[in-house]
């Protein structure tokens, strides 16, 4: 049998975005300018919660964690996938593969627990705002951070396990322009399929579970309001319509990636463009457009600038 262990492979070999030269420039370029707008978006966000003291506040922490783990997650495919691109190289060590799995499912991880805080912290502050400092305070809010960050990394490690001392045998084609779990798990050279069935209840079930939980949550916000006030409820709706659409953005694509049972390389690769670069660039713009204190303090910001360039 063409087998080899895991220590002796020398690469993957990559799905490429585009055939043409033309195309792949084009791609790369787009690419490109997403993840710089994916860098200064984020990175803005951090950066404008730790200056402006009025954000200081569990829920802008949140999303300072938030934005950090976007860019995080960009980061393990988005920057190698614009260098195989201008270069036309296709493959990737062994090493590299599974780091980047590795990376891609704790970054993963640690955003779905975050966005279930982020709910948690919209219910304390709509559903009882009399007792939200007193249950939401920063030493809580310490700890759901690193909660997050210790269920990103089982999330990650229980998968990785598993593969990582798989044997694998030629050709070594990933089948994408990333790897990930459930298509290298396809070219071992044993029968994979109960191994499979756990990353799929691994990442997908359990995003699929994460996403009707966090959903119906936000309905119960919703009614919760509805019963005291309309005008409360347009407020509430206005407030939570920036999660709501975080959440569809991040937990749709992982549901066809992972769940879907008819999977193409072409919805694939469009669900993981959507994950890795369209959601992080967005995710900045959502929150900073709908959200009334961000915009405050990008104006307070504007102003300090403008002051501090009068005085030099």
């Amino acid at each position: 049998m063409d087998q080899v262990n895991a220590s002796a492979l020398p690469e993957f070999v990559l799905l490429g975005l585009a055939q043409s030269f033309g195309t792949q420039i084009f791609f790369g370029l787009f690419f490109s300018l997403f993840y710089v707008g994916i860098l200064f978006g984020n990175l803005f966000i951090v950066f404008i919660v730790i200056v402006d003291s009025h954000l200081h506040f569990p829920m802008y922490i949140l999303l300072a964690n938030l934005s950090l783990i976007d860019l995080g997650l960009s980061s393990t495919t988005i920057p190698r996938t614009i260098s195989d691109l201008f270069t036309g190289c296709k493959v990737i060590s062994f090493h590299s593969c599974m780091t980047q799995m590795f990376f891609i499912h704790v970054m993963g991880g640690v955003e779905m627990v975050l966005l279930i805080a982020m709910a948690y912290d919209r219910y304390i502050a709509i559903c009882k705002p009399l007792h939200y400092l007193i249950i939401m305070n920063s030493k809580k809010c310490i700890i759901l951070v690193i909660a997050a960050w210790v269920i990103g990394m089982i999330h990650a490690v229980s998968q990785f396990l598993f593969v990582v001392n798989l044997p694998f045998c030629g050709p070594y084609n990933v089948g994408s322009f990333y790897c990930d779990f459930p298509r290298v798990i396809k070219l071992a050279c044993i029968d994979t399929y109960k191994l499979e069935f756990v990353v799929s209840a691994n990442s997908g079930f359990i995003s699929m579970c994460t996403f009707f939980f966090l959903i119906t949550s936000y309905i119960f916000i919703l009614a919760s309001v509805r019963q005291h006030s309309s005008t409360d409820l347009s407020k509430a709706f206005v407030t939570l319509s920036a999660h709501i659409t975080v959440v569809v953005l991040f937990f749709i694509p992982c549901m066809f990636l992972y769940v879907w049972p008819f999977p193409t390389k072409s919805l694939d690769n469009f669900f993981a463009i959507v994950d890795f670069v369209l959601t992080p660039v967005l995710n900045p713009t959502i929150y900073t457009l709908r959200n009334k204190d961000m915009r405050l303090a990008i104006r307070r910001l504007s102003r300090q600038v403008l002051s501090s360039r009068e005085f030099i």
